[in-house]
Order: structure tokens, then C-alpha cells, then sequence
């Protein structure tokens, strides 16, 4: 029956397995996450080499103009080293780590999970997923106001692979898609696409100024991409809290390039 069991448990049939449980679900960057690792074991005792967890995001990745949907690894934590777990055992594993600054939100169709691997030796490698709702803190929240109080409203907010990912700890960036709905923009942009290099502190506002083709010249802008003009804004930790100097900063921006 010995010998039946870790033949069975060689290809996960009542091998051991692992589930991780967290406090909450909603979180922010930068923000501590705890919880605590569960591992049950199976019909026969296993060794196990190690067990992490792998913070995960999709991206999206063109190729010849063909959209793959690709994993990310956005952080790694190491909850266990090895050890064994006896027939029928429970063990339970607590952990605590910060969260990274650099995350995307939850917003659209971004998806960010925590992903538990476990290596258990002749057994498939068990694994489980938790999904986190990851909110911008206070001080983006402010930068977004501060756009939607321009008149814009998002449209939608993707991940997409960076086309310089060496300048950058992730392979993608998230791209949040504005549209002019009133106002002095509305008949001047046809989008505002903006990029949050945010580190916890200060903040970097990459912003896509895409304005309007009027005519047979706006036509040709447009197909060349003379239209859309690129512009950084520089926010410090003060500028951030305030919400009004925030909205001023951008409206300055937009208008010099509109």
C-alpha cells in the first residue's frame, strides 16, 4: 500500500498540498500583507525543497501585430526552506512582507494575484492563487482627481509591455487612457494617456498629449504621429498632498501643448 501511495502521490494524487490564507484581499502599494502558508500532507511523507510566494500580474505583449497575454513576476518572497511533511500532517507557516511601490492597480481589466509555489520532490509542484485588489494611495488618488476634475474621463487602463525594459524594474507599464468629455479639451484631444512612475515618495507623470487632426494636414499628422506630443511632470511628496497645486501643475501642462 506504501509503495501504491507514493506511486499515486508521484503524479499528485494524494500528494500534499498548500494553501495560503491572508488577512485581507484589498491592499496598497507599499502597504504590509500577512497571512499564513498551509500545507496538508498526503498519503505518504514528502519532502519538501522549498516554498515561496510569487507576486503576479498580465501584461500585454504585440508580436507582428498579435496580442499575447503574458505572466509577470512583479516580486518574490521566500516563506520556507526544506523540510519534510509526515503523512497527514498539517503545518502552518506565518509570513509578513511589504508590498513593492512599483505595482499596477486594480483597475480595468488588470488582474495582480499571489501565487504560492511549493517544490515537493517525486510530486507535481502544487500550487495556489489569490487575488488581490491592489487601490492607489492617497496621493495618486489626488493626481487622478485632479485629471477628471479637467473634464477627462478614463476610458481604459491596460498593461503593456515596455519598449525600454532595461530603464525599468518591470517588463510593461500600466497605461491609463483618458477621453476629453467637456470643456476647453474636447474638441482639442482626441486622449490623454498617462503612466505613473511612482516610488512611494515623488512622482513621475508620463503623459501622451494625442490632439486632434483637422482637415487634410491633421490627417497626415495623424498617420505620421505628429499629433501626439510626450511630456514628463515631476511631482515631489509636498506636491502630492496638495490637491489643488496638483491639478494647476497638469492644467499648465496640457496647455502648453494643446
Amino acid at each position: 500500500m506504501s509503495i501504491l501511495n507514493k506511486m499515486l502521490a508521484s503524479v499528485g494524487i494524494g500528494a500534499a498540498k498548500v494553501d495560503t490564507l491572508l488577512e485581507k484581499e484589498q491592499y496598497m502599494p507599499g502597504e504590509m500583507i500577512a497571512g499564513k502558508v498551509m500545507i496538508y500532507g498526503g498519503k505518504v511523507a514528502q519532502p519538501i525543497e522549498g516554498i515561496s510566494l510569487f507576486l503576479m500580474c498580465n501584461y500585454i505583449r504585440e508580436v507582428d501585430d498579435h496580442k499575447h497575454h503574458v505572466k509577470a513576476v512583479l516580486a518574490e518572497f521566500e516563506v520556507a526552506g526544506s523540510h519534510t511533511i509526515a503523512s497527514e500532517e498539517t503545518k502552518e507557516i506565518a509570513f509578513s512582507f511589504r508590498l513593492p511601490y512599483n505595482l499596477p492597480y486594480s483597475i480595468g481589466q488588470t488582474q495582480i494575484w499571489l501565487q504560492t509555489g511549493a517544490t515537493i520532490k517525486n510530486a507535481l509542484d502544487p500550487q495556489d492563487k489569490d487575488y488581490l485588489a491592489i487601490h492607489p494611495d492617497r496621493p495618486i488618488q489626488n493626481v487622478m482627481e485632479a485629471i477628471e476634475g479637467l473634464q477627462f474621463s478614463l476610458r481604459k487602463a491596460t498593461c503593456q509591455e515596455r519598449k525600454h525594459p532595461r530603464r525599468y524594474p518591470l517588463p510593461f507599464q500600466q497605461e491609463f487612457e483618458y477621453i476629453p468629455t467637456g470643456g476647453m479639451y474636447l474638441n482639442r484631444l482626441d486622449e490623454l494617456e498617462v503612466i505613473f512612475q511612482y516610488n512611494g515618495q515623488s512622482l513621475d507623470l508620463m503623459l501622451q498629449i494625442d490632439r486632434k487632426g483637422f482637415g487634410f494636414s491633421g490627417m497626415i499628422a495623424d498617420s505620421l504621429d505628429l499629433d501626439e506630443t510626450y511630456v514628463s511632470i515631476h511631482f515631489t511628496a509636498e506636491e502630492l498632498h496638495n490637491s489643488s497645486l496638483v491639478a494647476t501643475k497638469i492644467a499648465n501642462v496640457l496647455q502648453q501643448h494643446v
